[in-house]
C-alpha cells in the first residue's frame, strides 16, 4: 500500500456523518476532519468514558497513532511486549512467539482499552467536528436528489443530510440492515471473563502468558499498561478465562471461590490477581461476533471496524484492525474526486489483508475456544512443530503484529512512519 504524501487530495470537502466514537469512528474522525472534510460524529452514550479490559496494541495500531501524532501520549501508559506465549496445564509448551524472529524492530504493547479512548476522544473534542453525545441513530433514510442521507433517530427525528454515512457502532451494528450488501453475523458461543488488577511490581511485564487444557479451559494474563487517567503509574494486568456464553449463569451460582480454585489450579501464577477479587461484580463478561461482509460500502455508505468485521479476540487485532480501517478510508478519499469510487477503492484496498485475519482467525478460534476435544489433542501436537518450522514461525509473528495479508509469498503491508509532520494538520 502507497501512503500519500497529503490527505487534502483530489476529492472537494463533504458532510460526513460519523456513526460511534468508539476505535474506528474516532479515529476517522480525525482523518476526515483533518483532510478538511466538515465532519460530525454522533454517539448514543450521553458521557462515554474510558471502559473495557486490556488490549494489544500492534506494530498496525502504533503506526496509525503515530500518523495522528498520538502514539508517544499513548504508549506512555502501555507496557512493552516482547513475546506471546502458550502451554499447557501440564506445562508443555505450545508456542512462544517472538517480535524479535522477523526484520524489523517491532514489539507490541500491553494497555488499557480506556486509555486508546481517552486519547483518541480526547484528540477528537479538540478537532474541527462536530460531536453529538447521547444521540442514537436507527435508521438511515435517502435524502433524494443527490442530498445524502437523513440518519434517523428512535424518535424519527431526521439529521443531516450528509454526503456520506461511516457506520463505526460495534459488532452489534442494527445499521448493516440499512444497506444491501451481503452479510452474515453470527455470535460466538464462547467467551470471556475480564479483570484488570494491579501488578505493583511488575511481575507480569514482558509477555502475553496463556496456559490451556482441552479446548475448554484458557487462563490469559495479559500486561496492560498504567490504566486510564493521568495520575501516578502502576502496573496492571487483565486476566481472563474462556466461558461459554450458556456457562454464564452457572458460573454464577457455583461462586467465586469455585472459580478462583479452577484458576488457581490451572494457572497457579495467576493467584495474586485472583487474590484482588472480592465479588463476581467485579469481573466483566465480554461476548464475541463473528461478522462477514463485502464490499464493506456502497456508493454512500462505509462500515468500519468491529461493524464490518467483527471477530473473536484470539489474534488480539481488533482496535488495531479498526485504526487501520480509518487511515485507508482517508487515503481513498483523499485520492478519488468521486465518492462511490472511493468508497469501492477502500473496499479493494482493504480486501486482502482482512480476508486474511477473518480466515485465520476463524480457523483458529475452535482450537482454543470450543467444546471439541480432539482439537486440543491436535493443537498440543501441531503447535510446536509448527513453531519450529522457520517459514510457519515467521508468519505467525507477521500475524501476531498485523502486518500479514496473505499465507503464501504474499508481502506483509507496509507501516507509514510516524509523521510529526502536519500533513494533517495540527495533531490535538
Amino acid at each position: 500500500m502507497a501512503f500519500s504524501s497529503a490527505l487534502r487530495g483530489r476529492m472537494k470537502p463533504i458532510d460526513v456523518g460519523i456513526i460511534g466514537c468508539g476505535t474506528a469512528g474516532s479515529a476517522a474522525a480525525l482523518f476526515l476532519s483533518r483532510a478538511g472534510h466538515r465532519v460530525t460524529v454522533y454517539e448514543r452514550v450521553p458521557d462515554p468514558g474510558p471502559v473495557g479490559a486490556g488490549v494489544m496494541l500492534q506494530p498496525t495500531g502504533q503506526a496509525v497513532l503515530g500518523v495522528l501524532g498520538l502514539r508517544e501520549a499513548v504508549l506512555a501508559r502501555c507496557t512493552p511486549i516482547t513475546r506471546m506465549i502458550c502451554r499447557t496445564a501440564g506445562g508443555r509448551q505450545l508456542f512462544d512467539l517472538r517480535y524479535g524472529d522477523i526484520p524489523g524492530d517491532h514489539v507490541g504493547y500491553g494497555l488499557h482499552r480506556g486509555v486508546l479512548f481517552e486519547h483518541l476522544f480526547r484528540a477528537v473534542r479538540a478537532a474541527n467536528v462536530n460531536l453529538r453525545l447521547g444521540v442514537s441513530v436507527e435508521n438511515l433514510e435517502n435524502a433524494g436528489r443527490g442530498r445524502g442521507l437523513y440518519f434517523v433517530t428512535p424518535e424519527g427525528e431526521r439529521l443531516g443530510p450528509h454526503a456520506v454515512c461511516v457506520v463505526a457502532d460495534g459488532a452489534r451494528s442494527q445499521l448493516r440492515d440499512d444497506t444491501t450488501i451481503g452479510k452474515r453475523i453470527r455470535p460466538y458461543p464462547w467467551g470471556a471473563l475480564w479483570f484488570v488488577g494491579e501488578d505493583p511490581g511488575g511481575a507480569f511485564r514482558g509477555a502475553l502468558a496463556q496456559v490451556v487444557r482441552g479446548t475448554e479451559h484458557m487462563v490469559g494474563l495479559l500486561p496492560t499498561g498504567f490504566g486510564p487517567g493521568e495520575g501516578p503509574a502502576t502496573d496492571k494486568v487483565s486476566l481472563f478465562y474462556s466461558l461459554p456464553v450458556a456457562g454464564l449463569d452457572a458460573w454464577r451460582e457455583a461462586g467465586l471461590d469455585a472459580w478462583k480454585s479452577e484458576v488457581r489450579a490451572l494457572a497457579p501464577s495467576a493467584a495474586p490477581v485472583l487474590d484482588q477479587i472480592d465479588s463476581a461484580e467485579e469481573v466483566l463478561f465480554a461476548r464475541y461476533h463473528d461478522v462477514s461482509m463485502y464490499p464493506w460500502n456502497d456508493d454512500r455508505v462505509v462500515y468500519l471496524g468491529d461493524a464490518a468485521h467483527a471477530m473473536s479476540p484470539q489474534l488480539g487485532q481488533g482496535a488495531n484492525l479498526a485504526l487501520w480501517d480509518a487511515m485507508v478510508l482517508a487515503e481513498a478519499l483523499a485520492a478519488h474526486e468521486s465518492l462511490p469510487i472511493a468508497l469501492d477503492a477502500y473496499s479493494r484496498a482493504r480486501r486482502s489483508h482482512l480476508d486474511y485475519y477473518q480466515f485465520v482467525t476463524r480457523w483458529l478460534t475452535p482450537f482454543f475456544q470450543s467444546d471439541l476435544a480432539p482439537l486440543g489433542w491436535l493443537r498440543d501436537l501441531g503447535f510446536p512443530l509448527a513453531t519450529a518450522l522457520p517459514f510457519l514461525r515467521r508468519l505467525m509473528v507477521r500475524s501476531m503484529c498485523g502486518i500479514a495479508q496473505g499465507i503464501g509469498i504474499d508481502a506483509p503491508i507496509l507501516l507509514p512512519a510516524p509523521d510529526p509532520v502536519p500533513r494533517l494538520g495540527p495533531a490535538a
